[in-house]
């Protein structure tokens, strides 16, 4: 009868089985160990599906409001002084053939806005008076939030309408006959509130009345300050090029145009290189947790020499011993990654529930974060598990 002497062959299932067993005789130590690696998938995670759910809320603020808004303003003469633009710019614009909707805002100079005549002139809020064309609102994609919009007879008055900031400046809530503010010396009812305006911010902290009431109560010259307008998207960089000269043919190069979507794209080129920032942060998270991946298994090569000693004595291969240390490190990191990767994307659902946005966590991201846990552990284990390989049965159970 002979007896083989060749070594038994590991099956996976016996290798997770083994790798498994040092982890459930020193659970608090793998328990940390994993929190590291998790800290910084977590992270990692978290950061970029907060950046990707902020972007899609982003674009899908653009969808709404369109991309085709285009403005146009004074811009400084040769001097360097202000200038003003014609008062027939707003309808030469409206000419222009893929030019769909036209509406001009003009600022009411020495016009301050007060809740009574009671408050010191020089408090004034940093809150403007517009005189605003009827069809503003549609050409902004604005929407009321209390009261009504200026109409053909209410801009004839002193009505006025309220941004959201100034709204909020002036603490006024309801609005009617009965809500009046002060407004550059005259008493002008509150008809309306406007919510926040994404693609005209500079309306959110004004006081917007009928542009004959401006010329009537307030001694407005009619020239537009800020002239809004809708194009066909396949020809918004045509009328871009064309719209300076357009608005004042003399002097073309004291208007300034502007395409207000560009603003929220560069804030969110901004959000991205800060994105960017933070994944280094996580980064280096994740190799702290794979630090501490090593050297848990560095000690606990050193706390098990007779258990390895013993195995070898009883026929397990130096493959066996390292497959079993790199099986108990990849084991630890997955759990970590996995517990990360759970901990990430509820971090990211929830910070986009309180923001009101659409949660959105990329697919590569979680994959990407988990198969980095599995490579940073398979780097932290393979050391240990040389180590412990390289020890000989004798040396192993005879240490005490």
């Amino acid at each position: 009868m002979t007896t083989s002497l060749t070594p038994a062959r590991l099956r996976f299932g016996d290798v997770m089985r083994v790798g498994g067993t040092g982890l459930r005789t020193r659970p608090t130590r793998a328990f940390l160990s994993a929190l590291g690696i998790a800290i910084g998938i977590a992270a990692m995670i978290a950061v970029v599906g907060i950046s990707f759910s902020s972007r899609a809320e982003l674009n899908r603020q653009l969808a709404l409001l369109g991309t085709n808004l285009l403005t146009v303003a004074p811009g400084n003469s040769m001097e360097g002084g202000t200038t003003v633009l014609p008062l027939e710019a707003p309808m030469m614009i409206g000419r222009i053939d893929p030019v769909q909707k036209v509406a001009a805002t003009g600022k009411v100079p020495d016009a301050k806005v007060y809740r009574s005549d009671k408050i010191p002139a020089a408090e004034s809020g940093g809150m403007s008076v517009k005189a605003a064309q009827l069809n503003l609102l549609d050409t902004v994609t604005a929407t009321v939030a209390r009261g009504t919009w200026l109409n053909a007879a209410t801009a004839q008055y002193p009505a006025a309408v309220l941004g959201s900031t100034a709204a909020q400046r002036l603490g006024i809530g309801a609005v009617g006959e009965d809500t009046q503010i002060y407004l550059g010396g005259q008493w002008f009812s509150v008809v309306g509130v406007l919510d926040a305006v994404p693609l005209a911010p500079e309306l959110d902290a004004s006081a917007i009345i009928g542009w004959p009431a401006a010329r009537t109560y307030l001694f407005f010259d009619g020239h537009p300050t800020t002239i809004y307008t809708r194009s066909d998207d396949a020809y918004v960089n045509d009328v871009r090029d064309v719209l300076a000269a357009t608005a004042n043919p003399e002097a073309p190069n004291e208007v300034t145009v502007s395409k207000p979507s560009d603003a929220l794209a560069a804030q969110a080129a901004t959000n991205r290189a800060f994105t960017g920032l933070l994944l280094g942060l996580g980064g280096v998270a994740l190799l702290v947790g794979g630090i501490g991946v090593a050297n848990t298994m560095v000690i606990s090569v050193l706390e098990r020499r007779p258990e390895i000693g013993l195995r070898r004595s009883l026929g397990a291969t130096r493959g066996q011993i390292r497959l079993q240390f790199l099986a108990e490190s990849l084991l630890l990191s997955a759990l970590g990654g996995l517990g990360g990767a759970i901990l990430g994307i509820a971090v990211t659902a929830i910070y986009a529930t309180v923001q009101d946005w659409q949660t959105v966590v990329p697919a590569w991201a979680t994959v990407g974060g988990v198969g980095a846990t599995l490579f940073i552990g398979a780097l932290a284990g393979l050391y240990p598990a040389i180590r412990a390989a390289r020890l000989a049965p004798t040396t192993a159970l005879a240490t005490p």
